[in-house]
């Protein structure tokens, strides 16, 4: 025959450190979103709009308005056509802009293209594929155009690409 005290089973910690610890659990998962959310908002940044201006009637002013604005400027790039490396047989079309701080010669935009078009030609398949290796290639884009660009242009942004 079974003891009874046996069969009995063995009672765990009480309903009280159970909810304590849902609590805090609780609390530890809410503090660590809104410190990630926090960490992953702080590179974004709202582009500045320039005003418009005030008094459009006055001599100055009209002077003033045959030039290009001061504030961010976009550029559209020549679309590229090319084969990748490897597959060699798999040609790639890309349209991109480039996004300046401030007005640039029109000759930053065509070495920015032919560094992005040399750039494409080196690419890989498995290097472009699913949603990380795009966010790789258009990092990569990114970086080339601010290094030929000295910094002044801050952002590629891709319109079209189309593998085939």
């Amino acid at each position: 025959m079974a003891n009874v005290e046996q069969a009995q089973p063995k009672k765990g910690p009480s309903l009280v450190i159970q909810l304590a610890m849902l609590l805090v659990m609780t609390g530890a998962a809410i503090g660590m979103g809104w410190v990630s959310g926090g960490y992953l908002k702080q590179g974004e940044a709202p582009t500045p709009v320039p005003a418009a201006p005030e008094n459009a009637g006055s001599p100055e002013k009209a002077a003033e308005a045959g030039k290009p604005p001061a504030g961010p400027t976009l550029v559209q790039l020549a679309p590229i056509t090319t084969n990748i490396a490897s597959p060699g047989e798999v040609w790639i079309r890309l349209e991109a802009s480039v996004l300046y701080d401030a007005p640039q010669p029109p000759e930053m935009a065509e070495q920015i293209h032919q560094d992005l078009l040399a750039f494409v030609r080196t690419l890989k398949m498995h290097q472009i594929e699913g949603a990380s290796g795009y966010q790789h290639l258009k990092a990569d884009l990114d970086e080339r155009a601010a290094l030929r660009s000295g910094g002044h242009a801050k952002q590629v942004l891709i319109r079209t690409m189309l593998l085939e």
